[in-house]
């Protein structure tokens, strides 16, 4: 009996870790697309993303023909939800939202970010994501279609245009009082220097 247990154990663990190693990458993206964080630098996702994972491996022997890639999904909108909506602060109509991290969605609610990932990044039907977030479909509809104005109206830095050069600035049409006049009579000034030297008892220089 103990040994059937052993072999039981050993066999759900290998079915979660081969599980893990073919969605884990996917999952985590979606994780880290919930909690606004940047790819390389997310805990949050990281730690959402474990806990969801934790509870499909309990339930592994309970799944019975259910796809634990939609179980675990499931799980991480459900926990993203409860600790998301606690901590939700509603928008003021007309205010601008600040970012609240440096992620792909971080323009979003909280709200805003879970439906859209689940219908347009996972692809979940209207119905099944209203059932999840426990809403009705037609809000799910309308946050959706929010969400998507909202990030196609996000500002972009527009480029930087240098300044055209202007005569003052010394640009394409020369410095702003003209070229440095030269003598009128360029042997005058070699005559003088000619003479100061004779002066002095020096070789005259031709």
């Amino acid at each position: 009996m103990r040994e059937r247990h052993l072999t039981g154990h050993r066999r759900r663990t290998r079915e979660f870790e081969t599980f893990v190693a073919g969605a884990g990458g996917r999952l985590l993206h979606a994780a880290t697309l919930l909690t606004a964080e940047p790819a390389d630098l997310n805990p949050r996702a990281l730690r959402l993303l474990t806990a969801a994972l934790a509870e499909t491996y309990a339930r592994w022997h309970r799944l019975r023909g259910e796809d634990p890639y939609d179980r675990t999904r499931q799980e991480l909108a459900a926990r993203f939800a409860r600790t998301a909506w606690r901590h939700h602060r509603p928008t003021v109509p007309g205010v601008p939202r600040p970012p609240l991290g440096e992620g792909l969605l971080a323009r979003l609610t909280p709200q805003e970010r879970l439906i859209l990932v689940l219908r347009l990044y996972e692809g979940v039907a209207e119905e099944q994501t209203a059932a999840m977030v426990g809403l009705p479909v037609d809000r799910v509809r309308a946050i959706c279609t929010r969400a998507i104005a909202a990030m196609r109206s996000t500002p972009t830095t527009p480029p930087t245009t240098p300044p055209t050069p202007t005569a003052r600035d010394g640009g394409t049409n020369g410095p702003a009082h003209g070229p440095a006049k030269r003598p009128a009579n360029g042997r005058d000034g070699r005559e003088r220097g000619t003479q100061e030297r004779e002066s002095r008892g020096g070789p005259a220089v031709r």
